[in-house]
């Protein structure tokens, strides 16, 4: 279990490094004015959009826009929490992956049942969004599992339980 836990958690920090970069960067291009972007940024969205045809960033439904904003207000802030906590050991970080991967499963389906049933996207631009169902669906599972490291759970007070009673 102890291997399966890294690995785990080597593709949920890679996952929530992509998403601290992605977020502000990239996302945020959907509805922020592009004057506040430089242009290398820009015209990397623009790039992104026209190489795999993503109509959503084009169209801008109001859903999209509406999970869009909850990306950079929501789940960039957990993926930042995520990253730290993993790399402290923090014992809350097992709660803030849980809550990050309940939202993205949720914004994830709306925009892959949007794809699928608009029949609007191409399979290239279905497989980019894909994994992100998947890492959402990883980030909840890690945050089930109470504990991936062999340490023993400390109860009460911990050393102190272990220390002898003077009489």
């Amino acid at each position: 279990m102890g291997a399966l836990c890294k690995v785990v958690d080597v593709i949920l920090l890679l996952t929530f490094l992509t998403i601290s970069v992605v977020a502000p960067f990239l996302d945020a291009q959907a509805y922020l004015p592009e004057s506040i972007f430089p242009n290398v940024l820009i015209r990397l969205h623009k790039w992104y959009t026209i190489e795999h045809q993503d109509y959503l960033l084009v169209e801008k439904p109001h859903f999209f826009i509406a999970l869009m904003k909850l990306e950079l207000v929501f789940q960039w802030p957990l993926a930042l929490l995520n990253i730290y906590g993993m790399l402290a050991s923090k014992p809350w970080f097992n709660t803030t992956c849980l809550i990050f991967g309940a939202s993205v499963i949720t914004s994830m389906t709306a925009i892959l049942g949007e794809m699928v049933g608009s029949q609007k996207a191409s399979d290239k631009l279905v497989m980019m969004y894909s994994p992100f169902w998947g890492f959402g669906v990883l980030a909840l599972l890690r945050g089930l599992v109470s504990q991936c490291s062999k340490a023993p759970p400390t109860i009460g007070n911990g050393p102190a339980l272990a220390r002898k009673k003077m009489a």
